[in-house]
């Protein structure tokens, strides 16, 4: 199969750029084509027509499923997914807003109202899926097999009924979900306001969160460490807020799960991956195990590179000496992935193109805007919306690939419908570090200069070993955490030794870690917002690392048209379904160490090469 080569990329230009050129032009979403305002007569109205028809919905069928005919029983899926649809289209609104700007009280409280009503208009479809689930399999199979319209919905019933055995009584499940606005998403604002509003003081600048974890990756040392003492000083002036949230949401899990008999902390989100716990436990074990042979390696050869005896934890994502630290353009770096995944597919780059023709992107730098990137899927009936923080830097193009494979993958599985679309979290990884990957390779195959060659593949060692590494060393912290939390509430101080004890595992002896880091847990979203998540960006990246081989190999026939197949399949088929055609099994403990290995071996490359532009140690 060919390469990618520099034919496919624009010439990158080699002319400095300041911040200020950096951050010019930067596109912000327009969320129109979900509403024209929270006061848009369309939402009230949508809301005003579910909740009619919810109540009309639960009058019309509470109680009968079990005596409904297969066609019935798939017109009544049919109702109950547009109702849905309509709810997650003022869903998604309210907390697409709330992200673009969480200072604005108003958006606050929007957010917040959005909820409870549709929580209350909801509550009047629950009992729909909970009696589903009490039917017994013989009865749902013989619907099934007599009405080919219900056989469509097979894979959304197949994927409800993994949670029958861990299923309330229709009582406590509609206590449960009402009590959730004024319960657990309460704390999960909690958070994400005190987060949107906080300024970290950096010298005698005022700085964002995000702009101030921003500077962690600057080339100046000192400025790295002033940077991470402010967020040190920051979250420890907030750590007693931090740690109630996160033992209060420990707790409202345990309580939770022991009602529903989930066996450990993890496994009601393995379940919703649709992963058994003992998948999830080798993909850990493999990536624990090879901890030496990765992050201890490669750290301990970039201590070197940086000329240091010790690395604290302001160095981890300090630029290496060869790399490029030019600023890159937006519209370049929009090229640069468009162009990367067009020589892959052209397809596949078409869609992705719609992002940036259409204002489907908020890139813009603000304060009160949400920290990070995500990709929204929205509803099928829309499109997806990108939210990036956009700094200019290397690893930022790379989060645009990320995002706009999320983009293209959810546009793709929009076809299968509201119900249907959405994959488990390890699948929905898939398409974005499958896109970073491609950007990546595209960049480094143009790359003819060995010094900045080597320093992309340093990068891009980096990126992976954050990927898995340290998503895996979350998990380990998260399972500890949740363990402990099972014996009464948690110090502050504790959780810090949870955590420094999870990075010390992990990054290895080149590290010399100063207390103040054991306060870095608290900014880590994933922890409030879908707890147990993390692993999934492991899952994601050493799946990639084997679907890429399989592609680059061009040992699988149409892989291009598979692959794209694979997306649009959306959440109808299981991970073990998806990869057959490539020939992989993710089950197959050897998958997860070829994965690993394929880190190892940029790694190994890295050892390889001689360097001789590596400065005496210093501290400076």
């Amino acid at each position: 199969m060919d390469d990618v080569t520099s034919k496919h990329l624009p010439t990158p230009a080699r002319a400095p750029l300041d911040a200020a050129a950096a951050e010019a032009a930067l596109p912000v979403w327009d969320l129109s084509d979900l509403y024209a305002g929270p006061d848009d007569p369309r939402l009230a109205a949508d809301l005003a027509r579910t909740e009619e028809e919810a109540r009309a919905f639960e009058a019309r069928l509470s109680g009968r499923l079990a005596g409904l005919a297969g066609d019935t029983l798939a017109k009544a899926i049919a109702d109950y997914e547009a109702m849905w649809e309509r709810l997650g289209r003022v869903t998604s609104y309210a907390g697409l807003l709330f992200s673009g700007d969480a200072q604005d009280a108003a958006n606050g409280r929007f957010y917040q109202t959005t909820q409870e009503r549709v929580t209350t208009i909801s509550s009047h479809l629950l009992f729909f899926t909970l009696e589903l689930n009490r039917l017994e399999d013989h009865a749902l199979e013989s619907k099934i097999g007599g009405s080919a319209a219900l056989g469509r919905w097979r894979p959304w019933l197949r994927d409800l009924r993994v949670f029958r055995p861990h299923q309330l009584s229709d009582e406590a499940e509609k206590l449960l979900h009402e009590k959730e606005v004024a319960g657990r998403s309460a704390w999960v604002r909690l958070f994400d306001e005190t987060i949107a509003t906080m300024k970290v003081k950096v010298g005698e600048e005022q700085l964002t969160v995000s702009a101030a974890l921003n500077r962690l990756s600057e080339r100046d040392r000192a400025k790295r460490e002033a940077a991470a003492k402010g967020v040190s000083e920051a979250f420890g002036d907030r750590v007693r807020l931090f740690s109630l949230i996160t033992n209060v949401l420990a707790k409202d899990k345990e309580i939770e799960d022991q009602w529903r008999h989930y066996p450990r902390p993890g496994s009601y989100r393995n379940r919703s991956n649709m992963v058994e716990d003992e998948v999830v436990d080798a993909l850990v074990g493999a990536v624990c195990q090879s901890f030496p042979r990765l992050s201890h390696r490669y750290y301990a050869m970039k201590a070197k590179w940086l000329g240091l005896e010790k690395l604290q934890h302001w160095d981890r994502n300090a630029p290496l000496p060869d790399e490029d630290d030019r600023l890159v353009p937006w519209p370049e770096a929009v090229e640069r992935v468009l162009a990367s995944y067009a020589a892959f597919s052209p397809d596949l780059s078409a869609i992705g193109r719609r992002f940036f023709d259409k204002p489907w992107i908020d890139a813009a730098l603000r304060p009160g805007k949400a920290s990070g990137a995500f990709a929204h899927p929205t509803v099928p009936s829309a499109h997806p919306y990108l939210l990036l923080n956009y700094h200019g830097k290397s690893r930022d193009v790379m989060t645009l690939a990320h995002e706009l494979g999320h983009g293209v993958h959810q546009i793709l599985a929009g076809a299968q419908g509201y119900l249907m679309s959405s994959t488990p979290l390890t699948l929905a990884e898939t398409a974005s570090v499958f896109g970073e990957m491609l950007t990546f390779r595209a960049v480094l195959d143009a790359e003819t200069d060995p010094r900045r060659r080597r320093a992309l593949l340093a990068g891009k060692v980096e990126d992976m070993l954050n990927t898995v590494v340290r998503q895996i060393a979350f998990y380990r912290f998260e399972t500890l955490l949740h363990d402990e939390r099972r014996k009464g509430e948690i110090a502050h101080e504790r959780i810090a030794e949870l955590w420094m004890q999870v990075q010390v595992e992990s990054l290895g002896p080149a590290f010399e870690f100063t207390p103040d880091y054991g306060v870095y847990w608290a900014y880590i979203p994933h922890f409030v917002h879908t707890p147990f998540y993390v692993y999934a960006y492991a899952f994601g990246d050493c799946l990639v690392n084997a679907l890429y081989g399989v592609y680059r190999d061009g040992s699988v026939k149409d892989f291009q048209a598979k692959y794209l197949e694979m997306l649009r399949a959306g959440g109808t088929l299981r991970h073990r379904e998806l990869l057959a055609p490539f020939g992989l099994n993710a089950a197959d403990p050897a998958f997860w160490t070829k994965g690993l290995d394929v880190i190892s071996g940029f790694i190994d490359e890295l050892e390889r090469e001689p360097r001789d532009d590596v400065p005496e140690r210093t501290d400076a």
